[in-house]
């Protein structure tokens, strides 16, 4: 259970009270455990899944981008909310994305997905289109890089989801100086700091931040 800033028992009161994963996204999450080991906490929770879903069929965007896809969890949630829009993914791991092809094809949203492999700064440059949502979920010290490439894209009242923005609650402690930490404070002072946003953190898992374009 990815809840580090609840009481574990309110944690596991708000699984109970929220949209429990299906058959295949619990596959994918025992799949994701026993092939990448320590790195299966890479992947995000189910309250989190039902979220990225939820907030996909609300905007219905036509682009959406997934920077850092991982086994495919969290792209399996924004393909099943989409209507009629495409998403697009991109990551650095041929390996880890194998197994997110197989569940693309599982969950019959293999037509609107496209995964591009590469360094995202790279692959996200060449990126020609207007995106309405995106999913921020990669090497936190690139947050930064990231961000400026997918502002430069967002559409006006386009949304950025940012995950594990809170580091456990970590950032709010600035005695705690480990480097993913300190990556992660540097950025949500970005955000805040932004003028073309506004931005809310939200205490789920993780920590995950909405970022609104004006």
């Amino acid at each position: 259970m990815k809840a580090y800033l609840l009481d574990q028992a309110v944690a596991r009161y708000v699984l109970e009270h929220s949209t429990p994963p299906d058959p295949l996204l619990q596959e994918l999450a025992k799949e994701t455990v026993e092939a990448t080991g320590d790195n299966a906490g890479l992947q995000i929770s189910p309250d989190q899944g039902v979220f990225l879903t939820m907030i996909t069929q609300l905007l219905a965007p036509s682009v959406a981008v997934e920077v850092g896809t991982f086994t495919g969890y969290s792209s399996v949630c924004i393909a099943r909310g989409l209507s009629g829009g495409r998403l697009h993914c991109f990551d650095v791991s041929e390996e880890w994305t194998s197994i997110a092809r197989r569940y693309w094809t599982a969950a019959g949203v293999d037509d609107r997905v496209t995964l591009t492999l590469g360094p995202a700064l790279e692959t996200l440059a060449a990126f020609d289109q207007t995106i309405d949502l995106a999913f921020l979920d990669a090497d936190k010290g690139n947050y930064p890089g990231y961000y400026e490439l997918l502002m430069e894209r967002l559409r006006p009242g386009g949304l950025i989801v940012a995950d594990n923005t809170l580091r456990r609650g970590w950032v709010a402690d600035p005695g705690h100086d480990e480097p993913t930490t300190v990556d992660i404070r540097r950025f949500n002072e970005l955000v805040i700091g932004d003028p073309r946003v506004s931005a809310l953190v939200l205490p789920v898992a993780d920590g995950m931040t909405l970022i609104r374009k004006k």
